[in-house]
């Protein structure tokens, strides 16, 4: 058992670096503009707002799976569009514009548990509304919204193995293949392993992260 296992972990550490990339590509872009698309939510500019909403109620309403199948198959057919991703680009942005959708809806769920009397506050201060912002909103929105960020952050790392029914070579393909061609589940257990030792890092991390923020609990 012990030389299966070590004939097939490289194709299975070539897989988890593919669902590494996935994942920390996505972190790196979807947060960012969840921050800014959480900021347009509670926009006064309606129009704004009425689009964002628009796109958040379609990216959480429907399947990522689906979203993923529709970037690499569906946009080369649609007609006066016609946009061919390659594989691995298709996936980044059906990722991308999923989680950018749910981290917008928990940091504008972070910045309205902002009680309204702490900008009153501010403004008797004579506090800029840059000053009001990095301040007094930040550390209080950073404190809430981390323990939702942390779930999709979980959630991120079990969604990659998605990204198979566009046909790369992720964990969960790297073991399916192996679990085919040689009539074993082995290969299987070894992958639910590598995503329960991913799971429980990131776990660990987060927990630590929100340990640091607690401190004016």
């Amino acid at each position: 058992m012990l030389n299966y296992i070590v004939e097939i972990l490289p194709s299975l550490l070539s897989g988890v670096q593919t669902t590494l990339q996935i994942f920390f590509l996505t972190l790196i872009f979807s947060i960012p503009l969840g921050i800014v698309a959480g900021v347009g939510l509670i926009s006064k500019f309606k129009p704004l707002k009425a689009v964002l909403e628009f796109y958040v109620w379609i990216m959480r309403g429907s399947p990522l799976l689906l979203q993923l199948i529709f970037v690499f198959y569906g946009l080369p057919m649609m007609p006066g569009i016609q946009i061919v991703f390659p594989r691995f680009d298709a996936a980044l942005f059906a990722f991308i514009l999923n989680y950018t959708a749910y981290f917008a809806e928990i940091f504008r769920g972070g910045l309205q548990s902002v009680p309204k009397g702490q900008y009153e506050s501010a403004r008797v201060l004579r506090l800029s509304y840059w000053q009001t912002f990095r301040k007094i909103v930040v550390p209080q929105v950073v404190k809430i919204v981390i323990p939702s960020i942390g779930n999709e952050v979980i959630n991120l790392i079990k969604d990659s193995s998605l990204v198979y029914v566009i046909g790369i070579g992720d964990l969960l393909r790297a073991g399916n293949v192996a679990s085919a061609r040689d009539v074993t589940l082995l290969p299987l257990v070894l992958v639910a392993v590598i995503y329960l030792a991913l799971t429980a890092i990131l776990t660990f991390i987060l927990r630590r992260v929100e340990k640091h923020y607690s401190y004016w609990k």
